[in-house]
């Protein structure tokens, strides 16, 4: 039978990315090859094993050819693939050391913890890339005024550098969710006892507590952390990286639905990275769609409902689990390289990104004045009354879309109006960029947090 490749036709996001590369299966494989290996180094530093067998088994796992198709076809008859994986270790390394005393579970997961913790490499260059590229953006536009928008219509002005500022601050939470999860190695045996290492222990005279002491070791030979009990249906660590990857997919999606509506042709406040053949239409030649913001936009809208399928799993029973366990690699996987596409998509989204300032000023107009209304509810309140002042607003508001006039030029032929404001204080409470609040300092404050700040990531 022939093996159809899981290549990203139907998941574009991540397709050619390094998180795809990272999550594949010879990736997986190979994450089982080095927790076997990793195993034995630590079996040996602790006495269990001869060092000739571990640097026989870490040799043959480093050069070992094993038929990745061919193994998952195996696994159909074992609901794993770390037995056939054994198997062909075992012939390869010409030793019986092999996974002594292990258990499958025990392996994969310390795999898929190696797995996670490469691809959480790559996660973390691209969402520091994304958050120095929208930093960037952040600073420049510290003072370009915008239309800032509340169910989806126009509110009272905002900056574009404040928005950038919140997607940075959304990346950067991200990146410290990813960051705390814990990412350990598995060492339980058969049924969470750990009895057959420490059996073996007992058989080669080695001290009691000899578990404890191949845990740490085993755990510095991988580079993962350790934790306090067997988590073979404890599954703290896979469901607290569903959540931050879920998390994570989610800010990037926020981004990116921001700029598919700024992008769009009646909007037109910004523009996505030109790219060769990039954002065309099989049938408008004129379309430029905003391609990476829709890729990133999928990822966000899988990994929520995919890391909710990992959680469920927290529901093993027993000691070992009949399909909880199976059930959450994939949905775990996809979540990884979904959310790494993702990381990549918006790492080149916001280093390209085209900001159109002159049209952000044209549609501060769109409303004839009306969106610095607050603002002069605010001013004439005291000169006039709260409720005349709103009354007096709300009619000329109207006055002005009924006549396609200016707020300002209806409210200059108000003489109730012209009574109590100059022309020039009418004016300046009409200009949008003197009603942006705290826009700079609170973008200020955002990008100083880091600065003065480097171990926040």
């Amino acid at each position: 039978m022939n093996a159809d490749p899981d290549s990203g036709l139907l998941s574009p996001v991540r397709a050619g990315t390094p998180a795809e590369a990272a999550t594949g299966d010879r990736a997986w494989l190979r994450a089982m090859l080095d927790a076997e290996a990793a195993l034995a180094r630590a079996q040996a530093r602790t006495g269990l094993i001869p060092r000739a067998a571990a640097e026989a088994i870490t040799e043959a796992a480093s050069t070992a050819d094993i038929d990745v198709v061919a193994l998952a076809m195996a696994a159909r008859e074992t609901a794993n693939p770390v037995v056939g994986l054994v198997k062909k270790l075992t012939e390869a390394a010409g030793t019986e050391y092999v996974h002594r005393g292990s258990t499958s579970q025990d392996i994969f997961d310390t795999a898929m913890m190696l797995v996670a913790t490469r691809t959480r490499e790559i996660l973390a260059a691209d969402l520091e890339a994304t958050a120095d590229a929208l930093g960037g953006l952040a600073r420049e536009h510290r003072d370009t005024t915008m239309p800032g928008r509340t169910l989806t219509a126009h509110a009272v002005p905002t900056t574009f550098g404040l928005k950038a500022a919140g997607w940075r601050q959304l990346t950067i939470d991200a990146l410290d969710r990813l960051n705390r999860v814990i990412l350990p190695v598995s060492l339980g045996g058969a049924a969470g006892t750990q009895a057959a290492y420490a059996e073996y222990a007992r058989l080669a005279d080695l001290p009691d507590g000899y578990p404890q002491r191949l845990q740490t070791a085993f755990a510095e030979e991988a580079g993962l952390a350790e934790t306090v009990l067997p988590w073979h249906t404890l599954r703290t660590p896979t469901a607290d990286l569903a959540a931050a990857l879920s998390f994570t997919a989610a800010a990037l999606g926020k981004i990116a639905i921001d700029v598919q509506f700024l992008t769009r042709t009646e909007v037109g406040e910004v523009t996505e990275p030109a790219g060769e053949g990039r954002g065309g239409s099989s049938a408008m030649p004129h379309k430029r769609n905003p391609v990476l913001a829709t890729l990133i936009r999928s990822a966000a809208l899988q990994v929520p409902v995919l890391a909710t399928g990992v959680t469920q799993a927290l529901l093993s029973e027993d000691e070992r689990s009949a399909g909880a366990w199976h059930a959450e690699w994939q949905l775990l996987r996809e979540c990884l390289r979904l959310t790494g596409g993702a990381a990549h998509t918006a790492a080149e989204l916001a280093r390209g990104l085209v900001v159109n300032d002159g049209r952000m000023r044209e549609n501060l107009g769109l409303t004839h004045g009306q969106i610095v209304s607050e603002r002069l509810s605010t001013a004439l309140s005291p000169l006039l009354g709260k409720a005349r002042a709103k009354e007096v607003l709300g009619e000329a508001s109207k006055l002005a879309l009924a006549r396609d006039r200016s707020l300002g030029e209806v409210l200059s032929g108000l003489p109730e109006i012209t009574g109590v404001l100059t022309a020039d204080s009418l004016a300046d409470l009409l200009d949008p960029a003197g009603y942006t609040g705290s826009a700079g300092t609170l973008t200020d404050a955002a990008l100083e947090v880091r600065e003065e700040n480097p171990s926040i990531p």
